[in-house]
């Protein structure tokens, strides 16, 4: 398989879900015990692309934390006290393996800025895979870069369908001729994350803390003809509010959570 990065974006405030993002980011809020971060790396991991770059930000420190310490949170392990180095785990993971980048991009800094930042750890990558750390689905990421691969273009978006609080796409054909961020009545598919780009889509963003990926940068990658749209007409979920995260809770205790396909 070609190199490639999975880049997260993890760094922002969460301000719609303060209940839970005041003590912890929000890609770290808990369905079924396990972080919404874990649950969009398995997807990927499931599809053979394990290396991640994970944007930090805000309480970003809780995030290293649980990587830090992953093999003594997801599995028993037996420690000598006094003796640390002689810690000794029992299980065999499956995430072991995983490659997990940890790069602070600032505190309030936009998403555009926060991609930029990281371009050093794909600067060798022929793909770079995209998302936000807290939506689920059960999108198959082998599809959507076969898709991505097929058109030659700078970018794939997975096109979704839910709620009009998102980013409108403008599709023709497949070619996004517009991106609009938020618009007030949403008539088709809107941005459900889950990018695909090639390595030139650094050059169209700054490490301008103003600089933000969804008003900034994907407009004029749209703009130049250079962005196509990946439609998933299956499962997607991104938890913005109390209720979202009530909904994915409910679901996994259904015993079939939609978007597990791991």
């Amino acid at each position: 398989m070609p190199k490639s990065k999975v880049i997260i974006l993890a760094g922002g405030q969460g301000m719609r879900l303060r209940e839970e993002t005041e003590y912890r980011p929000k890609p770290m809020v808990e369905v079924g015990g396990r972080p919404l971060l874990w649950h969009i790396m398995k997807t990927y991991a499931h599809h053979g692309f394990d290396d991640f770059v994970i944007c930090l930000g805000y309480k970003g420190e809780v995030i290293k934390g649980y990587f830090l310490n992953f093999d003594y949170i997801a599995g028993d392990f037996t420690i000598t006290l006094g003796q640390r180095e002689k810690i000794v785990c029992h299980d065999q993971r499956e995430e072991y393996g995983w490659s997990v980048t940890l790069a602070n991009t600032g505190l309030n800094n936009e998403t555009g800025s926060r991609i930029k930042q990281v371009e050093r750890y794909a600067a060798d990558c022929e793909l770079v895979l995209m998302t936000y750390g807290d939506g689920v689905s059960d999108i198959n990421i082998t599809e959507l870069v076969k898709f991505h691969r097929s058109h030659g273009k700078i970018g794939t978006v997975t096109g979704v369908s839910p709620p009009s609080r998102f980013g409108e796409l403008c599709i023709k054909s497949g070619l996004v001729e517009e991106f609009s961020e938020k618009p007030s009545v949403s008539s088709g598919s809107i941005n459900g994350g889950y990018f695909v780009f090639d390595p030139r889509i650094f050059s169209f963003a700054s490490a301008d803390s103003s600089c933000n990926f969804e008003r900034d940068v994907l407009p004029k990658v749209a703009a130049a003809g250079q962005l196509m749209s990946y439609d998933h007409r299956g499962f997607w979920q991104c938890v913005d509010t109390m209720r979202d995260l009530v909904q994915l809770t409910q679901l996994w205790q259904s015993g079939q959570p939609p978007w597990v396909v791991w």
